[in-house]
């Protein structure tokens, strides 16, 4: 795992980087790589891994809005924190899918429980599933896929980049995905509440509307109270 800090005030630099650091050390867990940034032009050009952002939003030069969007848009499961003590641009920054948005002077216990967060969804992110297929197996990342679909004995795991047909029953996957993010809506639907658009009684859209997923009318109640769940998780 890589951490980045990119802030030009030092001094706030280096107490995210300590507060990181003694979150990582209470916890008995193994220390990430850590690399501070005094620019986004700087960040801009970093070629390492970036799993999550501690990203100031007043620099000079490019702004963190702009560096925000230009990172997201080169890795869509960078998780970014704003740090600013500006609130105005929250409604900006949310426009790029921030994670978190902290305000300096940075509170250590609040620091603390979004970083920890952010450690579940970045695990989560990197869990990877190996499918079946009569051709072989294709390993994708269980955070990828969007939902999965039976159709009498054929069934279709769809991910944000393929669609595989699996050999395996719908009841297998039931039994391999463990994450909250899943949710059996229908006797052949398997749905990823990361990626639900809309849903009424009958029916829930998915991934800006690319798929859709039957809802069991007697499940609607268990479905809507866990999406909310989850949609308070993530908060």
């Amino acid at each position: 795992m890589r951490i980045l800090i990119c802030d030009d005030d030092t001094i706030s630099s280096e107490q995210i980087q300590k507060y990181i650091l003694d979150y990582f050390n209470r916890n008995h867990l193994k220390t990430p790589e850590i690399s501070c940034f005094q620019d986004g032009n700087t960040l801009l050009k970093d070629n390492g891994e970036q799993d999550i952002l501690f990203l100031d939003i007043e620099m000079p030069g490019m702004n963190g809005i702009y560096i925000g969007n230009e990172l997201k848009k080169r890795n869509k499961k960078i998780i970014i924190f704003v740090v600013t003590s500006y609130i105005e641009y929250l409604d900006e920054a949310m426009r790029f899918h921030v994670f978190r948005y902290l305000t300096k002077p940075i509170d250590k216990q609040r620091f603390y429980r979004n970083l920890k967060d952010a450690l579940k969804v970045y695990s989560s992110s990197i869990v990877k599933i190996p499918i079946e297929t009569k051709d072989g197996v294709h390993t994708v990342l269980e955070s990828e896929i969007v939902c999965i679909e039976a159709i009498g004995k054929k069934v279709t795991i769809h991910t944000i980049d393929a669609d595989i047909e699996t050999k395996r029953p719908i009841q297998y996957w039931l039994d391999t995905l463990h994450s909250k993010c899943f949710f059996q809506s229908h006797r052949s639907f398997i749905i990823n509440f990361k990626y639900v658009t809309d849903f009424d009684h009958t029916l829930i859209h998915l991934f800006h509307n690319q798929f859709q997923a039957y809802l069991t009318r007697r499940k609607y109640t268990a479905f809507k109270d866990a999406y909310f769940l989850y949609l308070e998780s993530t908060r």
